[in-house]
């Protein structure tokens, strides 16, 4: 029997003839019927891994970043931290809890906003003020913080952000246009119905966009190359333009600048899918059931956020990230916490994962600014690349 969302898909070709591997994408991840990230009973733990499920010195490690942000905007009374894609709050636990021992003003400063969508986390919307009626409660050291939930699609409900907008793990999952080049001309990949089955078929793309994006950045692609275009991240940018008075975006994600990411390399296009634990290249099975993602496009990023006045202060590998706001220390001081020989070794496998290069540390991590001074390089970007 066909799910939900399977079938609100085929309802859709019907409906169209065909769609766009976007369109599907979008129904596939987001459909209030079902789709993966909307289902109630979804645990995305139980999918893949994430960096604040490795070990919760990716929070406090972040934390220390954005003390730092939190100084170069000169020590604002309220640092406003907007986590978008918030999930089940375990970033939000780990940033908080490092800041009961970290400079206290920043701790007093610190109004977190945990946004996300999912009817599982969120039960009731949230509004945009300091009551915090709406929260997750944290229980720390010394006192129990809250953040406060926002129920919203992006980031549309924010205004006047003088702080930080944080976008972990995220933007990989925006729905992307999928193509291929056939006679050295750039065709879309649509979705559509033979029968039963759902296809794929190639023709004229459903928007100039997609050729203006690649021919933007300067790519000369071989016959038969197919690859993703995320055109969702033009309006992603504009909404954090209009979202942010002052302060920085940082965003931490799998992906590369423009020239590797469309390199002979990834000739195949990078989209993946994950169901419990399980890598595949099939987009058409488990529908609603699996993720769908693709590397990011950090030089577009970039370029949109130039054209939308956020400035890039920073690019580089989340392990050098992480090394720079001081990972080995963390590291030293398992062997003064009094664990097991066990326990011990469990931590350290779970912290060297975010920054082995062949686990979360290859990640990239872009930060973005506006109405900034120059002042000093961002800590996790400071010193040469390894």
């Amino acid at each position: 029997m066909r799910s939900a969302v399977d079938q609100q898909i085929r309802g859709l070709i019907k409906e169209k003839g065909r769609v766009t591997f976007a369109e599907f994408m979008q129904v596939c991840l987001y459909s209030p019927s079902g789709g993966f990230y909307s289902a109630r009973d979804n645990r995305i733990s139980s999918h893949f891994g994430t960096s604040p499920a490795s070990h919760p010195a990716f929070g406090a490690l972040l934390a220390r970043q954005l003390e730092q942000m939190w100084r170069r905007l000169g020590d604002p009374p309220v640092f406003h931290l907007v986590e978008v894609g918030s999930g089940d709050g375990q970033l939000a636990r780990s940033i908080v809890n490092a800041c009961q021992s970290m400079e206290p003003g920043f701790a007093r400063a610190l109004r977190y906003y945990a946004a996300d969508y999912q009817p599982a986390s969120f039960q009731s919307p949230g509004v945009w003020d300091d009551s915090a009626e709406d929260a997750i409660p944290l229980p720390c050291q010394d006192a129990t913080w809250k953040v406060q939930r926002v129920k919203t699609e992006g980031i549309r409900a924010f205004r006047n952000v003088v702080g930080c907008i944080l976008c972990n793990e995220l933007v990989d999952n925006f729905p992307v246009h999928r193509f291929a080049i056939q006679a050295g001309r750039v065709k879309e990949i649509f979705v559509a119905l033979e029968g039963e089955s759902l296809i794929e078929v190639l023709d004229e793309p459903s928007t100039p966009r997609i050729e203006e994006r690649l021919s933007g950045l300067g790519l000369s692609l071989a016959e038969g190359y197919r690859g993703e275009v995320c055109l969702a991240t033009e309006d992603w940018t504009a909404q954090l333009s209009v979202a942010l008075d002052r302060g920085f975006v940082l965003t931490i994600d799998y992906g590369e600048l423009a020239t590797d990411l469309y390199s002979p390399k990834n000739a195949e296009g990078t989209l993946v899918c994950y169901n419990q634990h399980v890598a595949s290249d099939d987009p058409y099975q488990h529908i609603g059931q699996q993720d769908i993602t693709c590397l990011v496009d950090f030089t577009s990023l970039m370029g949109l956020g130039e054209l939308h006045g956020l400035s890039t202060v920073g690019y580089t590998r989340q392990g050098r990230f992480l090394k720079n706001l001081g990972f080995l220390d963390f590291l030293d001081s398992l062997e003064t916490q009094g664990l097991s020989a066990a326990r011990t070794e469990l931590n350290r496998i779970s912290l060297t994962a975010l920054v082995d290069p062949e686990e979360y540390g290859g990640f990239k991590v872009l930060a973005q600014a506006r109405g900034v001074g120059l002042g000093s390089v961002l800590l996790g970007f400071e010193g040469p690349e390894e």
